[in-house]
């Protein structure tokens, strides 16, 4: 976890660089909910990263099929807003019950009033063999599925990759 300082975050083989005034973290990696909240309600998941700015809770989850392919992308937005909602979930449940401080202290700032949510995924394919060879996930149709999901949370949640960062997002991708 960070406060003020630039910080860079690995996700697989993707470093995500958060500049001075961002508090980024590894949510999945949180010991509250790696050890109480995982299991609650038969296993619940998360996002990878979380990023904290003045007005913004980013919730971002990464997905790097370049090494590993999809077998069925069509589930794909199912599993991120399932992931966003348990998610949520947890932060309400680590602001109050956490014995790491600094976790609880990053869920509750997290879930302060202030800020708005923005869902991202960030999403790595190969190259398509050809032109006529889509990508295996069109990003465009599951941006679309992503909104009607998480409309009560974010409107307008972004699928991007290296190439296409999330407008005003403070991070960057390499």
């Amino acid at each position: 976890m960070t406060g003020t300082d630039a910080t860079e975050i690995w996700e697989g083989s993707l470093a995500f660089s958060f500049p001075d005034g961002c508090t980024a973290t590894k949510y999945d990696e949180w010991a509250f909910y790696r050890r109480q909240f995982q299991s609650v309600a038969g296993g619940s998941k998360a996002v990878d990263l979380l990023c904290l700015t003045d007005d913004v809770a980013w919730l971002i989850e990464v997905k790097d099929y370049r090494q590993h392919r999809r077998t069925k992308p069509s589930c794909l937005s199912a599993e991120v807003a399932a992931k966003v909602r348990d998610t949520l979930s947890g932060l309400a449940a680590t602001g109050a019950n956490a014995n790491e401080r600094c976790e609880q202290a990053m869920a509750r700032q997290a879930l302060a009033t202030k800020r708005r949510w923005r869902v991202v995924l960030h999403l790595e394919q190969p190259a398509p063999p050809s032109r006529l060879r889509e990508s295996a996930v069109d990003p465009a149709h599951l941006k679309q599925a992503l909104k009607r999901a998480l409309k009560a949370i974010d409107a307008h949640p972004a699928v991007v990759d290296r190439g296409r960062p999330p407008a005003g997002a403070p991070w960057t991708v390499q």
